[in-house]
C-alpha cells in the first residue's frame, strides 16, 4: 500500500536511482543543478578518469556478451581498444598510454574469471518500490553462487577500497534487495572488484542490514522530495506559475535564478570534493573550498611523471 499524506491522499512515490539519492547526500546544490534546473547549467569539461571507467565497464560488459569461445584476455583487450573513450585526456599520447594500461587491466582481470560461468545479468537494470520510493539502478554484474545472487560492482579509481566501502554502500544494498525481489532468490553478498589492484572487497549483508539501508534510502528520499516539491511549485509545474512565466535561459548562463527561500533548500556542501564537481564554475563556495583540477588529474598518481602523464 502507498503511504498516505496528511490530506489522506496517497503520497506520490519518489522515483530515483541510488545515484540520485547519493547526490542529495553529497551536495544539495549539485543535486538541484543535476535533476531540477532545466535546462541544466553547463558542465565543465569531461574528466579523463570518468572516460577510463566507462571504457573499462563497457569492455567488460561486451566481453560477457561474446560467445563462450571468444571470451579470452585478447578479446577483452580488443574491446577496450575498439570502445576507447578519449574525452578528458591531455593529448593523444596520454590517451594512448591509458588505453594500453586499461587493456592490461581488463585482460588481466578476465584471466581470473571462468568464461563458462555466465552471469545472471550484465549491466542489468533492477528495480523495487516501497511505500515511499520507486528505485531502480543498473548492476555491473549479477552472479549466481549456489542458491544466492551476488552483486558485483567494478571499480577503476586509484583509491584503495576497504570493507567499509562495500558495507556502507546504499547502492549495492538496494541492488541486492531489488535483484532478490525481482528474481525471487536471496541476495545478501555484495562485492567491489577493484581492477587496478585485482582486489575483491566483499560484504555479507543480513536481512536486518539490508533493511537499514532501505530505510535510510527512504529517509533521504523524503528530504529530497520535499525540496523537489517546493522547487516545482516555484517553477510553476505544480503551483500557480505557468511554465511560460519561468525565464528562458541558455545553460551557459548558469543555474536558474531562484528566490532565497528556494536556494536555502539546496545548500552547497563545500569540501575537497568540490575540485571534481561538474558544476564548480557555478558555485562560489565550491571554488573557495578546493583548488581547480585539470581534466586528467583524477588518473592514478603512479603514472604522473614529468615526461609523460
Amino acid at each position: 500500500m502507498e503511504q498516505l499524506g496528511l490530506d489522506g491522499m496517497p503520497r506520490r512515490l519518489y522515483t530515483c536511482t541510488p545515484s540520485r539519492l547519493n547526490s542529495w547526500l553529497d551536495c544539495a546544490r549539485r543535486y538541484r543543478f543535476t535533476y531540477l534546473d532545466r535546462p541544466a547549467p553547463q558542465k565543465g569539461p569531461a574528466w579523463a578518469h570518468n572516460s577510463l571507467g566507462a571504457s573499462v565497464h563497457n569492455a567488460l560488459a561486451g566481453w560477457w556478451r561474446e560467445p563462450y569461445e571468444r571470451r579470452t584476455p585478447l578479446m577483452a583487450a580488443i574491446l577496450v581498444t575498439n570502445g576507447w573513450i578519449t574525452e578528458g585526456y591531455r593529448d593523444e599520447e596520454q590517451s594512448a598510454l591509458w588505453r594500453d594500461r586499461a587493456r592490461e587491466m581488463v585482460s588481466g582481470y578476465v584471466k581470473t574469471l571462468d568464461p563458462s560461468d555466465d552471469p545472471v545479468g550484465v549491466e542489468r537494470t533492477v528495480a523495487t518500490r516501497t511505500a515511499v520510493i520507486a528505485v531502480s539502478g543498473r548492476v555491473d554484474r549479477l552472479d549466481r553462487r549456489g542458491d544466492e545472487l551476488v552483486v558485483v560492482d567494478y571499480k577503476t579509481g586509484r583509491r584503495p577500497l576497504t570493507t567499509d566501502d562495500a558495507r556502507s554502500s546504499i547502492a549495492l544494498a538496494i541492488y541486492a534487495i531489488a535483484a532478490s525481489r525481482m528474481m525471487h532468490r536471496a541476495s545478501h553478498r555484495v562485492e567491489l572488484h577493484h581492477l587496478p589492484t585485482g582486489a575483491v572487497i566483499e560484504w555479507e549483508h543480513t536481512d536486518e542490514s539490508l533493511g537499514r539501508h532501505l530505510r535510510r534510502a527512504e529517509e533521504i528520499a523524503l528530504e529530497a522530495s520535499a525540496a523537489d516539491e517546493a522547487y516545482r511549485a516555484w517553477a510553476g509545474r505544480s503551483g500557480s506559475r505557468t511554465a511560460a512565466q519561468v525565464p528562458k535561459r541558455n545553460p551557459a548562463q548558469g543555474p536558474a535564478q531562484v528566490p532565497p527561500e528556494i536556494d536555502a533548500l539546496f545548500p552547497p556542501s563545500p569540501g575537497p570534493v568540490c575540485s571534481w564537481c561538474d558544476f564548480r564554475r557555478h558555485c562560489p563556495e565550491g571554488r573557495a573550498a578546493a583548488p581547480d583540477r585539470l581534466p586528467w588529474d583524477g588518473l592514478a598518481a603512479e603514472l604522473d611523471t614529468a615526461g609523460s602523464v
